[in-house]
């Protein structure tokens, strides 16, 4: 379902970040295991995370609750993050529901 990766070396950074890779697929029905797979992934380290939603082809609202659950847990733990490839309807419903800006590209 959802990986975690070692960061690309062409992070908007311009350092080394730890990248969450979303699935293709992120609807209610894999959203609680989609979460728990990205934030156990997040570990102790300080760099950056970018969470990577290229992947994305198909998804409802939960992949919006999935990024926003995953930033939170991020900035708890005193890290910035950014999103990588989110595609343009998750964008358009993410301004929709007024979150768009807790979201920030990268």
């Amino acid at each position: 379902m959802a990986e975690t990766a070692a960061a690309a070396p062409h992070s908007t950074f311009g350092e080394i970040a730890q990248v969450l890779v979303l699935p293709g697929e992120l609807t209610h029905a894999q959203a609680q295991t989609c979460l728990r797979m990205l934030t156990q992934g997040l570990g102790r380290g300080q760099e950056p995370v970018v969470a990577d939603a290229s992947a994305l082809v198909r998804f409802d609202s939960s992949a919006l609750a999935v990024l926003l659950a995953c930033r939170r847990e991020v900035l708890s733990l005193g890290r910035s993050f950014v999103v990588r490839g989110l595609h343009p309807r998750l964008s358009g419903l993410a301004a929709l529901y007024g979150v768009a800006a807790l979201l920030p590209a990268g």
